[in-house]
């Protein structure tokens, strides 16, 4: 009576063991680092981010550096001073002499210069802004690849209790001359190989929280610990065209494809100016002492100066610039061409990867976890009475375990492909604002 009593109470145990998904795992104590936090620890802190941004920073600086004239110049000169003498009397000619002159570009290079800074800059921000977007797509990855661990750990200590207790049932049986001894070596057997699981599980996480510890830019061992309770909930999404729309009008990397191609028109066009002159215009007041023949002062004379460079090897030099800012031209469409194929293939594939998990998850959850639980209570009561022999009981409990395994790697790929699409149109959240459910 009392076997039977021992068997009821370990059945009831296991209903309530399998049927809980969400048992604590044993952490290091620290702060929960929620999925927001890890996003805007990283965003605020990444030191390639900041390095970028001070990089746009500085070429915003450089239009109206390239806009503006060339600084004039300032010229002291001493000219004709007889070098028998030094006197700046003796001879009529001799003259201190101070001039001013200006170097102008021909009109419409300083505009071209200036734009082509401009979309330069316009291009370093792009850039910053798709790499803020691939930060954070790479933190959410990271971070749902550590969820996942967690859960699997948690799932793995859990049937390692359940088996101890499996063991202890196939001993208690065996001792008592109703059960078999190769019953306990299987469930020890088993034993063994979730505790296999577990060092290696423990193995991954400490080199995910040293990825996702280097994203946040803290020390690889500062201990990391994530919530236990998440929203498990992938919602549809299926406006593929929709999607593909918003990334060609707001992925950074398009944008600074296209500001690229915009740069490299304006050298075009500034190749193009260069078969123009510039000019060089001066002036120059030159004093002259000592006194003339006939006694009066002399005169002081006044210089005014022009000068332009003559572009006559154009063959060899214009000719040439504007060949080569055509073909950069051509060079830089056919990059913007490409990033759009790559964006969209990015798009459809991230979503393709995210209506597989959802569906995954919506099964497992639903439907094959809650059978597999409702085996596992059967036969563990079938097993009370002999009519189930051990080894299907330990592989009902062992599909059990893989199943709810397969369900939170579902989840967690499922939201890897959210934070891969989400980046790939441009965003760094799908469903903030009034586009919540504007996807589908």
């Amino acid at each position: 009576m009392r076997f039977k009593q021992l068997f009821f109470l370990l059945a009831i145990g296991g209903l309530l063991i399998v049927s809980n998904v969400s048992v604590v795992f044993a952490a290091p104590e620290s702060k929960q680092l929620s999925l927001a936090d890890a996003v805007a620890i990283t965003l605020a802190d990444h030191p390639g981010l900041a390095a970028m941004k001070t990089r746009a920073e500085a070429l915003a600086t450089v239009p109206s550096q390239q806009g503006s004239l060339p600084d004039p110049r300032l010229s002291l000169n001493m000219l004709n001073l007889p070098i028998d003498s030094f006197d700046f009397t003796q001879e009529g000619m001799t003259q201190l002499q101070i001039g001013f002159s200006q170097m102008l570009p021909f009109p419409g290079k300083l505009a071209l210069r200036e734009a082509v800074a401009e979309h330069e800059s316009t291009v370093a921000h792009w850039q910053v802004e798709e790499l803020r977007l691939k930060l954070v797509r790479d933190v959410k990855t990271v971070w749902w690849n550590l969820y996942f661990t967690d859960r699997a750990l948690e799932i793995v200590a859990r049937n390692r209790e359940l088996l101890r207790q499996f063991v202890d049932v196939a001993q208690t049986k065996y001792k008592v001359g109703k059960g078999l001894q190769q019953d306990v070596l299987l469930a020890q057997l088993e034993l063994s190989k979730l505790h296999d699981q577990s060092i290696n599980l423990q193995g991954v996480r400490r080199n995910q929280v040293v990825q996702l510890n280097t994203l946040l830019d803290q020390p690889t061992n500062s201990p990391l610990q994530l919530p236990q309770r998440i929203t498990e909930t992938l919602a549809e999404i299926t406006d593929e065209q929709r999607l593909l729309s918003y990334a060609a009008k707001n992925r950074p990397v398009l944008a600074a494809a296209q500001s690229k191609i915009d740069a490299a028109r304006a050298r075009l066009g500034l190749a193009k100016k260069s078969y123009s002159p510039d000019f060089k215009l001066g002036a120059a007041y030159g004093y002259r002492g000592g006194e003339n023949i006939d006694g009066s002062s002399r005169d002081d004379f006044l210089s005014v100066m022009f000068s332009m460079n003559l572009p006559i090897y154009a063959g060899a030099r214009q000719d040439k610039a504007v060949d080569q800012r055509t073909s950069q031209v051509l060079q830089n469409r056919y990059e913007l061409d490409d990033a759009h194929s790559r964006v969209a293939a990015e798009v459809s594939r991230a979503l393709a990867d995210y209506q597989q998990s959802r569906e995954q998850t919506s099964l497992f959850k639903q439907g094959i976890i809650p059978q597999a639980a409702q085996t596992v209570a059967s036969m563990l009561a079938a097993y009370q009475v002999n009519k189930v022999d051990f080894l299907n009981l330990v592989r009902a409990q062992i599909t059990l375990f893989n199943y709810e395994t397969r369900y939170w790697r579902a989840l967690s790929q499922g939201n890897q492909a959210l934070a891969r699409l989400t980046a790939a149109i441009g965003k760094q959240s799908l469903f903030d604002g009034d586009e919540k459910n504007n996807w589908n």
